[in-house]
């Protein structure tokens, strides 16, 4: 697996993508699903936070498959804004298996706990396939970005 090294990363325009009430439990190549979980407060400031304690609940799920058009139905959205980035190419990938990606968070909570970047209390997953290889993106918003 090829992980790539922190990132800040400046979203240009929002990614958008169809609400899903319930968490979509496959995935595949021609779908992008995006996550939203709120972090334990506490937890998302600490250089060691307890892994079992990091992630508070769901706030939403969506999915997006192919170039889906103009969306008429509910939609949620990774915001355009300042982001600390991270991702891996390869592994397996499932949105419902928090274990596949939940380490990589927590590296990348360390890693810009040491760049002095102060990340807020949200953390996004994206999952996707580019190249015909799965990818898992973190974003984590800094302050100051208008999200």
């Amino acid at each position: 697996m090829e992980y790539s090294p922190l990132m800040n990363l400046y979203l240009r325009a929002p990614l958008i993508f169809l609400k899903s009430d319930v968490l979509p439990s496959e995935f595949r190549e021609n779908e992008e699903i995006l996550l939203c979980y709120d972090l334990n407060p506490a937890q998302s400031r600490s250089i060691e936070p307890d892994r079992e304690l990091l992630l508070g609940s769901l706030v939403f799920a969506g999915r997006k498959i192919g170039d889906s058009g103009p969306l008429q139905e509910e939609t949620v959205e990774l915001p355009a804004g300042n982001y600390l980035f991270t991702q891996r190419r390869g592994g397996q990938i499932s949105p419902v298996n928090t274990e596949e990606w939940l380490d990589m968070a927590i590296e990348q909570q360390k890693d810009g706990l040491w760049e002095r970047y102060r990340p807020e209390n949200r953390l996004f997953v994206r999952l996707l396939f580019e190249d015909g290889s799965p990818v898992t993106q973190l974003f984590r918003a800094l302050p100051g970005s208008g999200l």
